[in-house]
């Protein structure tokens, strides 16, 4: 709601057409009248469009991971539709700081400790403008604007990871180690981000020096990858096997750790299975990296 109000406050002044949508994902009961209501607060504030997008949610990836999927699918298809530039999203300083706990605790690497990008999606579609404003800013706003707050059950579920982060583990943190944890988390965000730019930067020219000169597809030469660092030795491993049908949500890094040791510590290991299909095997100087 804060961010529909200042998109209505500065939408017409910059000479931009804007409008809102609010997404169902039938989760809950009475979702569809919650939505609803939601669709009448957003077009009282002079937004145009405002719409309620109904989705399906899957279970591929958790309950978390598969709303989030039906989400964005449905907003890309909302801009394709309206012919929208951009599509702003209220994620907030607070949000960044508990994706980021989220990624350490997965251990999957300097990406995943990034966060989320203040403009990310094809084309940079997707705008984070409150990336920088804590949660209790917004809500300030909304209250200051007497503009209605919704708070979702789902978020203090602790059924749900992020609501586990936000409610017990953050809390935790700050009382161990006192207040600013949440702005040091969002710091090492873009700390992270600017170093995993630069790394993939690197394994951009790395990945083409690895490759057999034969252009064999799904092979890289076991003697160059291992002598590059192993940062940009993981990433290319990541890519390869991405590229050869893996799925990137499926993919941890226990799977690409395994695929590493095929080059740094080959013991004449067997074959490895990678979700996908995908097969990772040594054959002579090679990795070979391909769907079964």
């Amino acid at each position: 709601m804060a961010l529909a109000s200042a998109l209505a406050f500065e939408a017409p002044r910059a000479g931009v057409r804007a409008g809102a949508v609010t997404v169902d994902h039938g989760l809950q009961p009475g979702s569809a009248g919650r939505a609803a209501e939601v669709v009448q607060r957003l077009g009282s504030l002079g937004l145009g469009h405002a719409d309620a997008l109904t989705v399906t949610v899957g279970r591929a990836g958790g309950p978390e991971a598969a709303a989030r999927d039906a989400r964005y699918a449905a907003l890309d298809a909302a801009a394709e539709r309206h012919g929208a530039a951009v599509v702003l999203l209220g994620h907030t300083r607070d949000d960044q700081a508990e994706t980021v706990l989220l990624g350490l605790a997965r251990g999957s690497g300097t990406r995943s400790l990034s966060g989320m990008a203040a403009i990310s999606g094809p084309d940079g579609r997707y705008r984070r403008p409150f990336l920088r404003l804590d949660r209790q800013t917004t809500r300030k706003a909304c209250v200051m604007q007497s503009l209605p707050v919704w708070d979702d059950p789902h978020n203090t579920d602790p059924a749900f990871t992020r609501s586990r982060v936000r409610h017990e583990a953050l809390p935790i943190l700050e009382k161990a180690l006192g207040r600013g944890v949440i702005e040091a988390l969002a710091r090492t965000a873009q700390l992270s981000r600017d170093d995993a730019d630069a790394l993939d930067a690197w394994t951009d020219e790395a990945e083409r020096s690895v490759r057999p000169e034969d252009g064999s597809a799904g092979e890289l030469d076991v003697a160059r990858l291992f002598a590059l660092p192993p940062a940009v030795r993981r990433r290319v491993l990541r890519r390869t096997a991405i590229a050869a049908g893996a799925p990137a949500g499926s993919l941890f890094a226990r799977h690409v750790e395994e695929m590493d040791r095929l080059v740094t510590a080959w013991r004449g290991q067997r074959a490895i299975n990678l979700p996908g299909r995908v097969e990772v095997r040594r054959q002579g100087g090679r990795l070979v990296i391909r769907q079964s």
